[in-house]
C-alpha cells in the first residue's frame, strides 16, 4: 500500500501504547482514523487529543473478544468514512503468571478472547469489506516476539497463533490476487502499560490462578515492569509498522538484537534439540 492520504485506518487497542502510536503515525500521513478500545475514558481522551491536532477521527468503544462489537465497529467506520483501508488488530492483554496446567478457564478465556479471537474477529469482519472495495489495503496483526519463541504460557499460545493466522491470511490473499497486504507485528519489550491490562478484565472472567505465591508473583510483575520501562518507545514501533505497510512486509521484528532467541528455536526444531527453559527475557 503506497497511498495513505485521505485513506481510513482502524486501530484496536488504539487509546494507548502501540495502538495509539500507530494511530498517530497514520494520522501524520493524512489518514482518517478510527480508534477502538475497551477503556472508555482513555478512548475519549485519545480521540480528543487527536481531534485537537486536526485529525479526522472517531472513537468507538469496542470489546474485540465479541464478534458483534467488531461488526458494530465496522458499521461505525463505514458510516463515518465510507471505507476502510488499514486494519490494525492490535488490542492485547497479558497476565496469569504461573504454570500452564494451573491457569483457570477464566484465564484462558480472557487472554484467548482478546489476543486471538480479537484478531480473528477483526479479520473475519474487515477483510471481506476490503475485498469488496477492490482497493489497496493492509492488515496489521499484533503478535509478539513471544509468537516466535518457545512457549510462554497462555500469552505465548495466543501470540504464536496470531503469527500462524497472519501467515495463512497472507497466503490466502496472495492466492486470491487481492490488493491487500498483511503484516504481523512481533515486538520485544516496548514501553506500554500492558502489564496493567487486568484493569479491563471482565468480572465474569475474574477467577485467576492462585497457586503462585504472592512473593513470586510480585517478583515476576516487577521484572516485567522493568523490562517494559526500558523497552522501545511505541512511536518507534509505529514507524516500523508504517514502513512495513508501505513495503508489503509480512514480518515486523522490532528488536533485531533479539533475533538469537527465535533463531535458537528454529535451530532446535531443525536439529531436533530440546529447548532451554527460561522464565523471562
Amino acid at each position: 500500500m503506497k497511498e495513505f492520504k485521505d485513506r481510513v485506518a482502524v486501530v484496536t487497542g488504539g487509546a494507548s501504547g502501540i495502538g495509539r502510536a500507530m494511530a498517530d503515525r497514520f494520522a501524520a500521513e493524512g489518514m482518517k482514523v478510527v480508534l477502538a478500545d475497551i477503556e472508555e475514558e482513555a478512548l475519549q481522551r485519545a480521540e480528543g487529543e487527536m481531534r485537537e491536532k486536526g485529525v479526522d477521527v472517531i472513537g468507538v468503544r469496542t470489546d474485540v473478544s465479541k464478534p458483534e462489537e467488531m461488526e458494530k465497529l465496522a458499521a461505525r467506520t463505514l458510516d463515518a468514512f465510507g471505507a476502510v483501508h488499514v486494519v490494525c488488530n492490535n488490542a492485547g492483554v497479558a497476565g496469569a503468571w504461573g504454570p500452564t496446567w494451573a491457569n483457570t478457564l477464566d484465564d484462558w478465556n480472557w487472554i484467548m478472547g482478546v489476543n486471538l479471537w480479537g484478531v480473528i474477529h477483526g479479520v473475519r469482519t474487515f477483510v471481506p469489506i476490503m475485498l469488496e472495495q477492490g482497493d489497496e489495503g493492509h492488515v496489521v496483526n499484533t503478535a509478539s516476539l513471544a509468537g516466535l519463541m518457545p512457549g510462554r504460557g497462555i500469552y505465548g499460545v495466543t501470540k504464536q497463533a496470531v503469527v500462524a493466522l497472519s501467515e495463512s491470511l497472507y497466503n490466502d490473499l496472495k492466492v486470491a490476487d487481492a490488493k491487500i497486504g498483511v503484516s504481523v507485528l512481533c515486538p520485544g519489550w516496548v514501553d506500554t502499560n500492558i502489564i496493567d491490562a487486568g484493569r479491563n478484565r471482565p468480572a465474569e472472567l475474574s477467577k485467576t490462578i492462585e497457586s503462585v505465591p504472592d512473593a513470586q508473583r510480585e517478583l515476576m510483575d516487577t521484572a516485567v515492569r522493568n523490562f517494559l520501562k526500558t523497552g522501545l518507545q511505541p512511536a518507534d514501533v509505529a514507524e516500523q509498522v508504517l514502513e512495513a505497510v508501505r513495503g508489503d512486509q509480512l514480518y515486523i521484528i522490532t528488536h533485531p538484537d533479539m533475533d538469537f532467541i527465535f533463531r535458537e528455536r528454529f535451530d532446535n526444531i531443525l536439529s531436533r534439540t530440546n529447548p532451554t527453559a527460561r522464565m523471562l527475557g
